[in-house]
């Protein structure tokens, strides 16, 4: 897995991966146990959302409300785990390479990788507490007509927020990073002193040279905050 230590700010930095789509393998829903059904749904959820992403919406789809619908959520849901996206894959590995500006000391980039994974473990221990009560409460719904909307949204972000923790401790505690300075990571920096188009354009050409298909849209998003 690479990680890629992505400037976005003055003195402001972000963690950013994109990891190759694995084949799509339809898996039966487990038959028993609410948390493996729920967690096999959200996974099934992100998978299509990431495709979507990827690729649009399959030719051949019926242009209905519905359907417009699905794919506006799907959007929202592939935009909104950006960050998320990362931990999760990061839950499953032993190894990775971390690439860093070359203008920046190896120790110092170190230092803000694991001062924001330790960021994000306690984000998302915290979300994960506060959403399981949310779940908790919302059980008392149950006794209502039709479908518990508001436990399966609470229950769904239990699930993000779970695989995130995981992801964000794995990396701290058991990940061995290999680290490599990088001059494109460093040029993508100059890209925040120049104007729309022009930072556009730059991005886009550093992303090349990284060979990070969604890395623009991600700086674009980030910078936006900082």
């Amino acid at each position: 897995m690479e990680v890629f230590l992505v400037p976005v700010g003055t003195e402001r930095y972000e963690l950013y991966c994109e990891v190759p789509e694995e084949p799509h393998e339809s898996e039966p829903e487990p038959s028993a146990g609410f948390v493996k059904r729920l967690v096999h749904r959200f996974k099934t959820m992100i998978a299509e959302a990431e495709r979507e992403r990827r690729h649009g919406r399959p030719e051949g789809v019926p242009p209905g409300w519905i359907s417009r619908m699905k794919a506006r959520t799907l959007r929202w849901v592939a935009e909104s785990i950006a960050e998320q996206r990362l931990l999760w894959h990061l839950r499953r590995q032993d190894a990775a390479t971390f690439f860093f500006p070359d203008d920046l000391d190896a120790s110092r980039a170190n230092e803000i990788r694991r001062t924001q994974l330790k960021k994000d473990f306690e984000k998302h221990r915290f979300w994960l507490a506060i959403d399981s009560v949310g779940f908790v409460i919302s059980g008392a719904l149950m006794l209502l007509p039709g479908p518990n909307v508001l436990a399966y949204y609470f229950a769904f972000r239990m699930v993000g927020h779970y695989l995130s923790l995981r992801g964000a401790r794995q990396g701290l505690e058991v990940v061995v990073w290999r680290d490599e300075a990088s001059a494109p990571l460093s040029d993508l920096r100059r890209a925040l002193a120049f104007g729309d188009d022009a930072r556009e354009h730059h991005v886009r050409a550093v992303a090349d040279r990284l060979r990070l298909e969604h890395l623009a849209a991600f700086f674009k998003r980030a910078a936006q905050t900082s």
